[in-house]
């Protein structure tokens, strides 16, 4: 009987995992096809109806997310009163549980007011941020119910001064990055500079232009920023982090990520907004920031080894 039970845990946490990351890649889908008023200023209803009857392809992207939002939501209730009660000794369990639910709300609460009310874009850029921090929970907990840090060691990692510091940094400003990138969109400014890496290659060095250009600029160089700094750290944990392959392996992907999330940005400007290009651009972000949270579990559970030593 236990078996069957963690079993279906196993199941829950992955459709779980999915959904959420379901939910992000939606709400960016509705972002790009403007499609956020697709159900008018009508909220939880579609257009004064409770179902609606006259689909048009923004409905359809609209109430679909709802419909995907709402569904989920009811996993994630699910899975965080199931792994409270079954793994609520494991320390990182409930702050978990605790952290998904409230930014899940979160982010449908500015949904909800976005359509009934509006927003402004600085306010709507935020969205995707906690969507992501409700994201990362859940993967985090679906990784506990994987045993994950049993089967690589990862319940054992030792993690210098100088590696901890820089992922807690490194993991802070990625949520910057994300911020400015939620804000090109937000704003209109994906298109206010044609050319890559340079607004116009032909002036390099020209500043940019009004506001849009600013904040296309600003996002790249952030952009910049955080390929320098995943790299440096990449090249430490590989130096010095050899025995440990939790870590070793983790920065290796997470490189791998950051420059798949650049080739995805860079193609968003050039092929003009693709939308399959740009989901990719959001689910790389996504995978990298819940790697990176991660990283800030494993120190978590560095800290508490050397306390224990």
């Amino acid at each position: 009987m236990q078996y069957k039970q963690s079993k279906i845990l196993k199941w829950i946490a992955v459709l779980t995992t999915l959904g959420m990351l379901l939910i992000l890649l939606g709400g960016a889908l509705v972002t790009k096809t403007d499609s956020g008023l697709g159900c008018g200023r009508h909220w939880p209803g579609c257009n004064g109806e409770l179902i609606p009857t006259t689909i048009t392809p923004e409905v359809l992207i609209e109430f679909s997310h709802r419909l995907t939002t709402g569904s989920v939501s009811i996993l994630v209730l699910i899975l965080v009163i199931w792994t409270w009660k079954s793994l609520g000794h494991i320390r990182e369990v409930k702050f978990l549980g605790v952290l998904a639910i409230f930014f899940l709300v979160a982010q449908a609460l500015i949904g909800a007011a976005q359509v009934l009310w509006g927003q402004g874009d600085f306010i709507l850029a935020l969205h995707f941020g906690i969507s992501l921090i409700s994201f990362a929970s859940i993967m985090l907990l679906a990784m506990i119910v994987f045993e994950v840090d049993t089967k690589f060691d990862a319940d054992k990692v030792h993690i210098g001064s100088k590696l901890k510091w820089h992922t807690i940094g490194v993991t802070f400003f990625s949520y910057i990055v994300i911020y400015t990138g939620a804000l090109v969109r937000h704003t209109g400014s994906s298109l206010s500079c044609s050319d890559w890496p340079f607004c116009d290659n032909s002036q390099p060095f020209a500043l940019p232009n009004g506001m849009f250009e600013w904040v296309q600029m600003g996002h790249r160089f952030a952009v910049l920023l955080i390929f320098i700094w995943i790299a440096y750290i990449t090249w430490h944990a590989v130096k010095h982090y050899k025995d440990q392959r939790v870590i070793y392996w983790g920065w290796i992907v997470a490189f791998i990520l950051v420059i798949l999330q650049i080739i995805a940005g860079m193609l968003v400007v050039l092929t003009k907004l693709d939308l399959i290009v740009s989901l990719l651009h959001s689910l790389f972000i996504t995978l990298l920031f819940g790697l990176f949270c991660y990283k800030i579990l494993l120190i978590a559970r560095s800290n508490h080894n050397q306390k224990n030593n």
